[in-house]
């Protein structure tokens, strides 16, 4: 090579590699994210697209000086197990975790890397933070509801339905959240003169076995609490209730979007905005033990007109006033 040629070549080199470096200046924090849902469930990106967006007005941009890693655990319990260990090996600044599986999974995991969660019911009985209030630990984040909501749906369903004197209660047995909710049901249940069954959460197949027998009985009415299960099967639950014609009530409105006809809840895919906000401060320095937990502050009513229609009911003006959302 001439000398000229030479000098030339290692100007560029050297110009190519100060660009470089310049690109390179501003380092790049990476965020592990345990979604319990599969990719290609609309609420999943949903919640996915709220956090991204969240990040973003926060000044992050992917691909620039933040990377996020997802993974889809689809409500499959090994998966979460193994996703988890993926995303640590990862060695992220931040992971974060959607429903108690992922937290539990991420908390196994590793004790270090701070955790942020959305959608987790009761944290401090679920043994995820010491207290709401000053969460100690690795872990912090954003609760659902307090189980005594789940009181509010009995009553919701009565107002749908005055002559129900039968109710399933479909509940997940091995999630510690469902014992709670139960609790809160069984609490209300003699002041609005109902009987009880209980159902598991487990198997669509079940499920529609189970509901098929529920339903050859008079005045009945269904409950589905929150569950992972549930939130990974919303349209075939919901099906299930339209198919044997027994109201039904939901914790939350994915499953009235999928057909269902009433529920009463916080608004999950929110919660991912919020989480956001918790990831950006622990990566400018926050420490998630010293975050409070925090609990949604407005739930929402919203029913379904079509589905009362086509399970032969009529919804009540006065509900229908109250609802914060009607689906026709």
């Amino acid at each position: 090579m001439r000398r000229r040629d030479f000098i030339t070549a290692l100007g560029g080199a050297t110009a190519w590699s100060a660009v470089a470096r310049g690109q390179s200046s501003e380092s790049v924090r990476r965020v592990g994210v345990l979604m319990n849902l599969a990719p290609d469930d609309p609420e999943g990106k949903k919640r996915s697209i709220a956090f991204e967006e969240e990040l973003r007005e926060r000044g992050w941009e992917i691909g620039r000086n933040i990377q996020v890693d997802i993974r889809w655990a689809a409500g499959i319990a090994d998966r979460y197990r193994s996703y988890a260990a993926e995303l640590v090996a990862l060695n992220p600044d931040v992971l974060v975790a959607a429903t108690s599986p992922s937290v539990r999974a991420l908390q196994q995991a590793t004790r270090t890397i701070p955790i942020v969660f959305a959608s987790v019911l009761d944290p401090v009985a679920a043994g995820f933070v010491a207290t709401l209030a000053r969460p100690g630990g690795n872990t912090t984040g954003f609760a659902l509801f307090e189980y005594g909501l789940s009181g509010k749906w009995l009553a919701l369903l009565k107002e749908i339905g005055p002559h129900i004197k039968r109710v399933a209660v479909l509940r997940a047995a091995t999630d510690i959240g469902s014992m709670g909710q139960l609790g809160g049901i069984q609490n209300v249940a003699p002041s609005f003169g109902v009987e009880l069954t209980i159902l598991p959460l487990r198997d669509v197949a079940e499920i529609d076995r189970d509901v098929a027998d529920f339903a050859r009985g008079e005045a009945s009415g269904l409950i589905v609490t929150a569950s992972p299960y549930g939130a990974a099967h919303p349209k075939a639950i919901a099906d299930i209730a339209a198919k044997h014609r027994v109201p039904a009530v939901y914790p939350f409105r994915y499953f009235v979007q999928a057909g269902g006809l009433a529920s009463y809840g916080p608004d999950g895919t929110k919660e991912f905005r919020p989480a956001a906000a918790y990831v950006d401060r622990i990566l400018r320095g926050a420490k998630a033990s010293e975050l409070p937990v925090q609990e949604p502050n407005k739930y929402d009513l919203v029913v379904s007109l079509k589905a009362a229609k086509a399970i032969g009911i009529t919804l009540s003006p006065t509900l229908l006033v109250r609802a914060d959302e009607v689906i026709e």
